[in-house]
């Protein structure tokens, strides 16, 4: 998809105090000054926020929507052919990283910020910290808890009163295995992590070229698992962050892993790589661990692999439990200088929680709405790709039992980025991943002072 310039735009908004970002969070606290002194965008989120969304979609307007996700280039084109008073601008510029750079450097301008942003979870405290999206509460979002998953509506309030932005989808943690390797090997579905190392093992002595699972070191997927064993790495309050990269559930996972790296049992595979997929169709990485968005990639990107791959609940660490935890999964977020706020919030509202929803799904992409994860016809799907198997019960199950309370740094993006000049030189053999953790500590917090927080560790 092409990549148009982000400086290109229909409206330039100057902003008082502007501060130029040379990376995704660099002056975070200096930005906050700068956004929250944009009065005027303020009044324009509270002053609107009572009038009727009808009238506002077909009096119409302009909107930037900066966002990467696919399944919205037909989201606005519905939106637009039945609200034809309303012309949308979809931009991709860049994903992950990229996009965010761009976006916090637009801020720090005020100049072509979009009034819609696509923002991963992980990176919504970034921009909540300084003040650049706007609280949706005013438009009734607070009212629309039970609307979404635990997990996903946890993540766009952050445990406050306010509402940042609505999930657009979730990434509640399965574990997809290939049921040809796993029979053929005579291993049988792990239901906790020891039965998931024995399995690793078992399933190498059966055939040395077959890993359960590849992992050369994502920050993402570290989070996660920390997550689901019951670490809280990151406490915020305000610009008071604690960072605790050796509490219980964060050394219950390192243990963990590090066995299985250190006995070999982990291929070192990039996500994403050609070298991945082929593991994936082969059946070479016999496992993945990871977010209910993936059927979808894995049906396009292995496809040789139809009919061999099913989902079964994410490994847990007491026999019994069902404790799970999100990975991936965005949000849409209206920025708090847009001129347009209201009209932003109905197509958020339209593509989050309205007609674009179901679109969205039909292209594959995994439902945060409480509606669509309880819906029968949903959940009695039977993709061929999965032997007929409804795998839809299992990853909406794991939507309802994210364990609740885990948070982000306000600078996770940045914190990502170092990941891996700390934990990820533990696939090297160079250090441990406890050892790696530590590093990874002594950096965030460094970084995090720098920036003007008060850090803890």
């Amino acid at each position: 998809m092409p990549r148009p310039n982000p400086d290109i735009h229909r409206r330039h908004r100057p902003c008082q105090r502007a501060a130029v970002a040379t990376a995704a969070v660099a002056g975070l606290l200096t930005l906050a000054a700068c956004t929250t002194s944009l009065d005027s965008a303020g009044e324009v989120a509270t002053s609107t926020g009572s009038s009727d969304q009808d009238d506002v979609l077909t009096e119409g307007g302009e909107l930037l929507i900066w966002a990467w996700e696919p399944t919205l280039k037909q989201v606005v084109a519905d939106f637009e052919a039945e609200y034809p008073n309303v012309d949308v601008e979809l931009a991709n510029v860049g994903t992950g990283n990229d996009h965010y750079v761009a976006l916090q450097n637009a801020i720090s301008a005020g100049s072509g910020v979009p009034d819609i942003a696509q923002v991963e979870y992980h990176a919504l405290p970034q921009f909540t910290i300084t003040d650049s999206l706007a609280d949706l509460t005013p438009y009734g979002a607070s009212d629309l808890g039970r609307t979404f998953s635990p997990g996903t509506w946890d993540a766009v309030t952050g445990g406050t009163d306010a509402v940042h932005a609505l999930p657009m989808d979730s990434g509640p943690m399965a574990l997809f295995y290939n049921q040809r390797v796993f029979e053929d090997a005579g291993v049988a579905v792990p239901t906790t992590w020891a039965e998931f190392a024995d399995a690793a093992q078992a399933i190498q002595d059966h055939d040395p070229g077959t890993y359960i699972t590849a992992d050369n070191g994502i920050s993402t997927f570290t989070t996660s698992m920390i997550w689901q064993a019951g670490g809280h790495p990151f406490t915020v309050d305000g610009t008071t962050v604690t960072v605790d990269l050796a509490d219980e559930g964060t050394l219950r996972f390192a243990t963990m892993w590090q066995q299985l790296i250190d006995q070999g049992l982990v291929a070192d595979v990039s996500d994403w790589s050609d070298e991945w997929f082929q593991g994936l169709s082969d059946g070479s990485i016999a496992a993945l661990v990871t977010g209910a968005w993936m059927p979808a990639n894995l049906a396009t990107g292995a496809a040789t692999a139809s009919g061999d791959w099913r989902v079964a609940r994410m490994p847990q660490w007491t026999d019994g439990a069902n404790q799970t935890a999100e990975l991936g999964g965005s949000s849409l977020a209206v920025t708090q200088v847009s001129q347009n706020a209201e009209l932003a919030y109905a197509f958020v509202k339209y593509a989050n929680i309205g007609d674009g929803v179901a679109t969205r799904l039909n292209a594959g992409a995994f439902p945060a709405t409480m509606r669509d994860l309880t819906d029968p016809a949903f959940l009695a799907q039977e993709p061929e790709y999965f032997g007929g198997q409804q795998i839809n019960r299992v990853l909406a199950d794991s939507a309802t039992h994210v364990l609740p309370g885990f948070q982000y740094l306000p600078f996770q993006v940045h914190a990502n980025s170092i990941y891996p000049d700390t934990v990820g030189q533990a696939y090297t053999g160079t250090t441990t991943l406890t050892d790696g953790l530590t590093a990874w500590q002594d950096d965030i917090v460094s970084y995090g002072q720098a920036q003007g927080f008060t850090v803890n560790k």
